[in-house]
């Protein structure tokens, strides 16, 4: 049985923490002994993992500022637990997981894990990680679009590894009575087309650019309605609020915040869309919208165009006249035009991103 040892910087509802938790529930566990690192205390995925018999431990590094006892903690574990390969995931993880190894003269695998591609926050320690990209034994990336920035950026791994996300397609497909429970929540009538940006509030996601949109199309058909879920996503978020005032939303916005019932939520929609602006790897969100049978319309950001093939929309990022378009060309397709879109999406996550295969993947690279 090979141990291999996921380290992480937090284990929080993001899609990097949410494709760790799929993986390590989904590897054989007669061949593979999956322990999860925390960077940092806590998250609202350690829980679940616990309870399903996951190793887990904390660093109990601060989020804002490095923390040299960390390293240490994390050198213990390592010389504790003797693990044949550390997967590390997202920069700061890569990073404290390199020099974990070469101080602590542990003999393992090292396989870092990009996640992304631009970002606003990582420039000094991206510099470090491309000084440092040789040293790991494989680099994975869950994107073409990662692989050809961080490229650019001067990475040269000993061995490149694509695997993509994936999801459980069998949970996540369309859910008739979800749909009808959340809508007369919501109070959205059964003929009402509902629009969906299933993303947290960041800069990256571009919540501006969909709101923007979003007033285009309610300036031709009033009775749009627009649902956000995700974390920030809710009335307490004050420059979300004064946004929606701001564009003369108020009555079209549905505001759900951060929601664990996701199918209902997708099921709830007509058409789902990701907005971002920059980041984007390879976008869970897209790969679960369309596991549920939706159309999708998303801006060319990280795989997004790759996802999406043939069966969904792609427009330029920054450009709401373009979503708004986007959506109306979807919206004239009438119900059985996008529920026939809806299902080769479907389809098409059926055969290249179940979860199954996805995992498989992995332990194929880790065996």
């Amino acid at each position: 049985m090979a141990t291999i040892l996921h380290l992480i910087t937090d284990l929080d509802s993001g899609g990097a923490e949410q494709m760790l938790a799929r993986l390590v529930l989904r590897l054989d566990r007669r061949r593979h002994r999956s322990v999860v690192v925390n960077m940092t205390e806590g998250g609202t995925l350690a829980p679940a993992l616990a309870s399903r018999g996951i190793e887990l431990f904390s660093l109990e590094m601060h989020r804002d500022w490095p923390d040299p006892r960390g390293l240490t903690r994390l050198i213990r574990i390592l010389r504790q637990l003797h693990p044949d390969i550390v997967q590390t995931w997202l920069y700061h993880a890569d990073l404290l997981g390199s020099v974990a190894r070469a101080v602590g003269r542990i003999q393992c695998r090292l396989f870092w894990n990009i996640r992304c591609t631009e970002t606003l926050d990582a420039s000094i320690i991206r510099r470090v990680l491309v000084w440092l990209s040789s040293s790991p034994d494989v680099v994975v990336v869950n994107s073409l679009a990662g692989r050809r920035f961080h490229e650019a950026l001067g990475y040269r791994p000993r061995r490149w590894v694509h695997i993509p996300n994936g999801c459980d397609t069998t949970a996540f497909r369309f859910d008739p009575q979800g749909r009808r429970l959340l809508r007369s929540e919501l109070a959205i009538a059964h003929d009402t087309v509902a629009i969906g940006l299933p993303a947290r509030y960041h800069p990256m996601k571009d919540h501006e650019n969909f709101l923007a949109a979003a007033a285009r199309l309610v300036a031709e058909r009033p009775k749009s309605a627009f649902i956000l879920a995700g974390v920030g996503a809710d009335r307490s978020n004050a420059p979300l609020m004064d946004a929606i005032a701001g564009h003369g939303l108020g009555g079209n916005v549905r505001l759900l915040g951060n929601r664990a019932d996701m199918v209902a939520v997708y099921s709830a929609l007509d058409i789902a869309t990701l907005s971002s602006a920059f980041g984007e790897g390879c976008p869970n969100v897209l790969i679960e919208a369309m596991s549920c049978g939706l159309p999708c319309v998303a801006t060319d950001c990280g795989d997004a165009a790759e996802l999406l093939g043939s069966r969904g929309t792609i427009v330029p990022p920054r450009e709401p006249q373009a979503l708004a378009a986007a959506w109306a060309r979807l919206i004239a397709l009438g119900p059985s035009g996008r529920q026939q879109l809806g299902s080769a999406a479907r389809q098409r996550i059926v055969e290249h991103y179940d979860l199954e295969e996805i995992t498989a993947r992995y332990d194929a690279l880790y065996t």
